[in-house]
C-alpha cells in the first residue's frame, strides 16, 4: 500500500485480486458474526469497532493475509488453529487456503465476550 487508505473499500481495491477476494469474504463473515460492529481504518489497516472497542483488524501482506482476533480468541481456539501459523494476536493465512467461516465467527464471538467482560470490570 502507498498511500494510507481511508476505507475499507479503498484498502481491498489496492489488493490483487485473490487476496482482495480472501479478505472480502473475510470481511463479509466478520459482519455476520458482529452485525451491530462498525467498519474503520485502524493502524492503516481495515478494522471493526463495537460498543466503542476495537475488535478484530485485517491486513493483506505480500506472501499472506492476516487476520487479528487478539490473544484470547487465539489462545481459546488454538487446537482449530493448529493447521495456521499464529502467535499472540495474529492468524496468518494464504489466500488459497482461507480462515473457514465458522472458526472466524468463533473468533469474533469470542473477542466481543472478551470487550464485555473488560467493559464491565
Amino acid at each position: 500500500m502507498k498511500k494510507t487508505p481511508k476505507t475499507v473499500n479503498a484498502y481491498l481495491a489496492a489488493l490483487d485480486p485473490r487476496k482482495r477476494a480472501t479478505l472480502q469474504r473475510l470481511r463479509r463473515t466478520i459482519r455476520a458474526a458482529a452485525p451491530k460492529s462498525e467498519e474503520c481504518i485502524s493502524y492503516q489497516i481495515p478494522a471493526f469497532r463495537l460498543e466503542g472497542r476495537m475488535l478484530v483488524w485485517f491486513a493483506a501482506a505480500s506472501k499472506h493475509c492476516s487476520f487479528f482476533p487478539g490473544a484470547r480468541p487465539i489462545a481459546v481456539h488454538r487446537d482449530e488453529l493448529k493447521a495456521y501459523k499464529t502467535n499472540k494476536g495474529t492468524v496468518r493465512f494464504s489466500p488459497e487456503k482461507p480462515l473457514p467461516a465458522t472458526l472466524v465467527r468463533k473468533l469474533v464471538r469470542t473477542r466481543i465476550a472478551e470487550n464485555r467482560a473488560r467493559s464491565r470490570a
